[in-house]
């Protein structure tokens, strides 16, 4: 029998190169382990440092591919697992128990669809092999538990008097002050009280093991955004914008805003990018062209995707089954699948805590 290289046997592996980090496998530290036994079987595992259920099964096809190429190889089997680590944060704040990592989702405005792009982003990341959670820091109109389809009214249960156990919802652990108190009761809160109320929600909040906690920021960049920024210990932010002059213009003050605490800004998600007719399909950008891309590129970050104005994606967020798991095979769904490997595989760019939870492992066999 052939003897099989090893140097055949990398120099195969390293033909994959990850579509979000650009970068083969050995690079990026994920081969885990490889061997070859006297029958020409190869196995390998491969371990992705970012939620990647999505392209697990591409990666196994292509690399058990090339690896059967190889003089010698009979059979290649290709496991394909994840481990996400906590990354540091700039600032010196203490970890909040039970999360590793927490992405902000942000707007310069309203009216932007910042709530259902935090909501499909966070069932995208679960949908890709995380553990997630989301907190609905939006204090004056939270939106999260409609938009989850928890139930009005539906209180979560409370442990020592003290800790709230999150809600359950299409595999989200989920907190909102929506959920503690009524509709029909308006937040009439000046700012120190907002900030302490959300504190409050995250810190007394009983997450269990979460990859990423996203957390749905109020919109703008006055005082109370400003507070939260400082206290809360955040990995990264998301900026959610429409094409529309104005938007832009409150976008980028949502970057600087980041910028001036020190939080590393992940990307921009454009959303309603073009309207599409829900009669004949006709795509029309109403709110103007190519805006995403510029502010991306004035500030040197990324522009993770762009959605379109689609009379559904309002349907079913409004129904309690938003895009993610209303149309998990959609053209939306796997655009928010996108962004959310491309979320994940920016935070596994920086340095990590070595102090933080432990990370956890997920393996995707398909």
């Amino acid at each position: 029998m052939t003897q099989i290289s090893q140097q055949a046997l990398e120099t195969a592996i390293k033909e994959y190169r990850d579509p979000y980090l650009n970068k083969d496998l050995y690079e990026l530290g994920a081969v885990k382990n490889l061997t070859a036994d006297d029958q020409g079987k190869v196995t390998l595992v491969v371990e992705l440092p970012y939620p990647s259920k999505g392209i697990a099964g591409g990666l196994k096809q292509i690399v058990t591919n090339a690896l059967e190429f190889v003089d010698g190889v009979d059979s290649a089997e290709v496991h394909v697992g994840q481990r996400i680590h906590s990354y540091k944060v700039s600032k010196d704040l203490p970890a909040v128990p039970g999360v590793k990592n927490i992405i902000a989702v942000s707007s310069g405005k309203g009216g932007v669809g910042k709530s259902t792009t935090a909501v499909n982003l966070a069932l995208a990341l679960h949908a890709e092999g995380a553990r997630v959670g989301i907190l609905d820091a939006d204090i004056y109109g939270p939106s999260i538990g409609m938009m989850l389809g928890v139930p009005e009214g539906k209180r979560p249960d409370v442990r020592e008097n003290k800790y709230f156990v999150p809600m359950a919802a299409h595999g989200l652990q989920a907190n909102s002050m929506a959920f503690v108190t009524t509709d029909k009761t308006p937040m009439v809160w000046r700012g120190p009280m907002v900030s302490g109320a959300v504190m409050q929600l995250l810190q007394q909040t009983l997450w269990d093991e979460l990859d990423y906690l996203i957390i749905d920021m109020p919109p703008g960049t006055g005082d109370i955004q400003l507070t939260l920024a400082q206290k809360v210990p955040v990995t990264g932010a998301v900026i959610v914008t429409t094409p529309q002059d104005i938007a832009l213009l409150d976008g980028k003050k949502g970057i600087e805003m980041f910028r001036k605490v020190d939080i590393p800004v992940l990307g921009v998600v454009e959303n309603m990018s073009v309207h599409i007719c829900s009669s004949c399909g006709h795509e029309e950008p109403l709110f103007g062209h190519g805006g995403g891309e510029r502010i991306a590129e004035e500030y040197d970050t990324t522009l993770l995707g762009q959605l379109p104005l689609h009379m559904t994606i309002r349907e079913q967020t409004d129904s309690g089954a938003p895009s993610v798991v209303a149309e998990p095979d959609s053209e939306v769904a796997r655009r928010y699948r996108d962004i959310a490997r491309r979320v994940g595989a920016g935070l596994s760019t920086r340095e990590r805590n070595l102090g933080g939870t432990i990370s956890s492992i997920a393996v995707a066999e398909h």
